[in-house]
């Protein structure tokens, strides 16, 4: 496994990679690894010959720079990690290797770049869709592994790279959860031991309301899953969507054809958790 910083040295040792036959796998991460990131190598290494990691904790997607200065970053761990897994190369680029100038790339990514977390991350996915498109310039992957928890921003990015006519496979990988059910982050790093017990109720709420699919409209499905969060102390509801999983428009009724998928964001005194269901 070899540590590189700058996007020269990468592009070559891809360019070798290729030379001798090899495809090639990139897992985008912002570090503070866990058994998702995980999930990604595994199917990375099922799929390709040659593996990039990359950790590089984007500013341009923070729109709260105190969420910025507090997302976790544990480079030594992380280096660790990896060495027991089937990585070639991990890429840990600087700020001003990533954005030498300024950067003026935009993408017409509306109308999904616009609902739940567009309504309250204004610029998160202009910047999401900025330093990925990067990364998928630089290193022109075979394919490119992104975990189901994000779901809009995966619908963000193959929308993204559809506009850039990339044509590679952008695969994503089912959510991997904590023993309590909380889907695994970064940020549950973060998490006090009392904010740790609570953060299970989401999921726990989120099952419930799938249960509750064939006895409840959609507009009785959303007052449960609010009145369930909201009523935890230390919880707020931000937002929860049912919409169409290709669209990512919300669904109007239980009859429509669409795959139906339930998106939630709660804010966990300071710390922000989204997790997502399938209603079908």
């Amino acid at each position: 496994m070899k540590t590189i910083k700058h996007i020269k040295e990468l592009q070559e040792h891809l360019s070798f990679a290729r030379k001798t036959g090899k495809s090639i796998g990139l897992i985008p991460t912002m570090g503070a690894l866990h058994e998702g990131h995980l999930s990604l190598i595994k199917a990375a290494a099922r799929d390709n010959d040659f593996l990039v990691v990359t950790i590089f904790v984007n500013p341009t997607q923070f729109n709260n720079k105190e969420d910025l200065k507090r997302y976790p970053r544990n480079f030594d761990s992380d280096l660790t990690i990896l060495s027991d897994y089937p990585v070639d190369i991990v890429f840990t680029p600087s700020e001003a290797e990533m954005y030498p100038s300024e950067e003026k790339r935009q993408f017409d990514l509306s109308p999904i770049d616009t609902v739940m977390e567009g309504k309250f991350r204004s610029g998160h996915f202009a910047g999401v869709a900025e330093i990925v498109s990067k990364l998928f310039e630089i290193s022109t992957p075979d394919n490119a592994y992104f975990g189901l928890k994000d779901f809009q921003q995966l619908a963000i990015i193959r929308k993204m790279a559809k506009i850039l006519n990339m044509n590679f496979n952008i695969i994503g990988c089912p959510i991997i959860r904590e023993k309590n059910g909380l889907a695994m982050s970064s940020r549950n790093q973060l998490l006090t031991g009392e904010q740790q017990a609570a953060a299970p109720l989401i999921y726990k709420t989120l099952l419930k309301s799938k249960e509750l699919k064939n006895s409840l409209s959609l507009s009785e499905i959303s007052a449960f899953v609010k009145e369930q969060i909201d009523r935890h102390p230390l919880m707020q509801l931000e937002y929860f969507e049912i919409v169409d999983d290709v669209s990512l428009m919300p669904v109007t009724s239980w009859e429509s054809p669409a795959n139906k998928i339930g998106c939630i964001a709660v804010q966990l005194d300071e710390i922000r958790l989204i997790d997502n269901i399938y209603f079908d």
